[in-house]
């Protein structure tokens, strides 16, 4: 039985290497493999279509009546009392649709249950002042590209979002970010405003890119440390951005928590399992690859892109291919020029 492996390179060729031959081990499936096996390459997650003309006949009714229920409430308001990510809900044009298909997905099309969640959601964004959260130094520079950061996009197009919470093992950085109610507070502040960022790249129209991807590292995340810090961000989130997740990829994932997923899995819907997608640990670079092109993907997660690359032109595009075991071929690797000095003590022990 032959294994595969795939290798992700960049196209300019510099330096020419011979790959040897490959030796199979044996591998052996647990029970806990098997089942993160089976959540990863469960049938993809498939977007729902925001052109009206596709829709049933009972959710274009249901679109209908939203939109008649919201002129009735905010006919006689400003256009700023009733728009959301810069979209004026009463337009009845295809951005309008699009935000509003959310609101009514996410209550599977029950007019009132929807009607409900996007007034508490208007009201809330302007008591938070969602609106231009971007735009604010809410003082987390140290936090920037490590624990949340919007960073390239998908296969697909889709903008992703990247979380990783391991920082907060240290106890000295947990005290300084939720320390206190009013760290806290701050914390979730900011949180938002990664999420803003990241929902400003959307299309917002019908065929176009409508939602984000989510990508959360688990590795060393303390669970009981900020277990109300998540509480919160997942209640905000679901309240306030419905069907914003295009798809949410657990990365690093131990063994504990494929045995509660599998435990929680029988009470969830279908179509919230089928966003899912989950990585154990040494397994992390071949599951993005799946769904994010290599040139996009962190270096700390097995890609090529790097923090500095997302402040130049838009990447290289890397070259993909498998090599079989047992196969030899002749791979181009771009060389990369790196200075140094011969009397640099750290080179001098390498």
């Amino acid at each position: 039985m032959e294994a595969s492996s795939p290798l992700s390179l960049p196209q300019t060729p510099y330096q020419y290497y011979s790959v040897p031959e490959a030796s199979p081990k044996p591998f052996k499936r647990s029970f806990v493999t098997s089942l993160m096996e089976a959540a990863a390459l469960r049938t993809p997650f498939k977007e729902d279509t925001y052109f009206v003309s596709h829709l049933k006949k009972s959710e274009k009714k249901a679109l209908k009546e939203l939109r008649d229920r919201l002129s009735v409430l905010y006919g006689s308001s400003s256009t700023s009392e009733c728009s959301m990510w810069g979209i004026p809900l009463l337009s009845n044009d295809g951005k309008a649709d699009v935000v509003l298909l959310k609101f009514l997905r996410a209550r599977d099309f029950r007019v009132q249950d929807s009607l409900h969640m996007l007034e508490q959601c208007l009201s809330w964004r302007k008591e938070f002042g969602a609106d231009n959260i971007v735009d604010e130094d809410l003082g987390f520079k140290e936090l920037e590209g490590v624990v949340a950061s919007m960073h390239g996009y998908d296969r697909e197009g889709h903008p992703v979002c990247y979380n990783d919470y391991g920082v907060f093992r240290d106890k000295e950085m947990y005290e300084r970010i939720f320390g206190d109610e009013e760290k806290l507070k701050k914390f979730l502040r900011w949180r938002v405003q990664v999420l803003e960022k990241g929902i400003n790249l959307l299309d917002f129209k019908p065929g176009g890119v409508n939602s984000i991807i989510q990508v959360t590292d688990l590795k060393d995340m303390p669970k009981r440390e900020l277990r109300s810090a998540s509480k919160q961000i997942l209640s905000l989130f679901q309240d306030n951005y419905p069907e914003m997740v295009a798809r949410k990829i657990f990365i690093n994932v131990p063994w504990y928590f494929s045995m509660l997923y599998s435990v929680f899995s029988p009470f969830l819907t279908h179509r919230t399992k089928s966003k899912f997608v989950i990585s154990k640990e040494g397994n992390v670079a071949e599951t993005l690859y799946k769904f994010i092109r290599p040139e996009n993907i962190p270096v700390q997660y097995g890609g090529l892109s790097r923090p500095i690359d997302l402040q130049n032109a838009p990447p290289n595009p890397a070259s993909e291919f498998t090599v079989k075991g047992g196969e030899k071929v002749s791979i181009q690797i771009e060389g990369i020029e790196v200075q140094f000095s011969i009397f640099d003590s750290s080179f001098a022990e390498r």
